[in-house]
């Protein structure tokens, strides 16, 4: 069963549909020596069917093997009355090479679409802390441009998740205040990060 796939195109030798029908029903009974005369006569239409799909010899025979091997383990399922030996095995040539190309397609795009995501990622990350940095920083500088009590009740506000009421309480300051404090701060804050509402 592991014979090289004889490529020398051309017909096989007199073999016609009632002795390949024959040979196919002795493979169905595990007959080694019919198999033989089967891959002989099947074996080049199997090769040329699937290098015109696959296009690549190499990866063109090892899909024939597959075929050949299919053949003989699928040999009871053939019927004469669905059509002829070479054309059950011309369709399963071609349903084999079809499967190969798109499964090479998908390795591809699989490939492509991962090396996407981790050049993207890659960039995105160093992005992202650039600009994490650069915020942060012009954050610092407009906090620093507000008046020590505003300053203190955003800080308490925003980075500590107070309420007005907890931040009115922390400050021991009256409420309306706080609140009159943290919105002219937020206001000037808005006006330095160059915010536009």
């Amino acid at each position: 069963m592991n014979r090289p796939i004889p490529f020398s195109g051309g017909r096989p030798a007199d073999t016609d549909r009632d002795d390949l029908t024959d040979v196919m029903q002795q493979v169905a009974r595990g007959d080694k020596q019919a198999f033989s005369a089967l891959y002989d006569a099947i074996a080049p239409l199997v090769f040329g069917i699937v290098l015109k799909v696959v296009r690549d010899r190499a990866q063109s025979e090892e899909v024939a093997q597959e075929v050949m091997i299919d053949l003989w383990r699928q040999a009871a399922r053939y019927r004469s009355g669905s059509g002829s030996v070479r054309t059950w095995a011309a369709t399963i040539a071609h349903r084999r090479a079809v499967d190969r190309v798109r499964s090479a397609q998908a390795a591809t795009h699989r490939e492509h679409a991962q090396a996407a995501r981790e050049h993207t990622t890659a960039y995105d990350d160093v992005a992202e802390q650039v600009e994490t940095r650069l915020e942060s920083e012009q954050v610092r500088r407009c906090l620093r441009g507000l008046t020590e009590l505003q300053r203190q009740a955003v800080t308490l506000a925003y980075y500590q998740g107070l309420t007005y009421r907890e931040v009115a309480e922390a400050l021991r300051t009256p409420l309306p205040t706080v609140k009159t404090r943290m919105r002219d701060g937020l206001i000037r804050l808005r006006d330095c990060m160059g915010v536009t509402v």
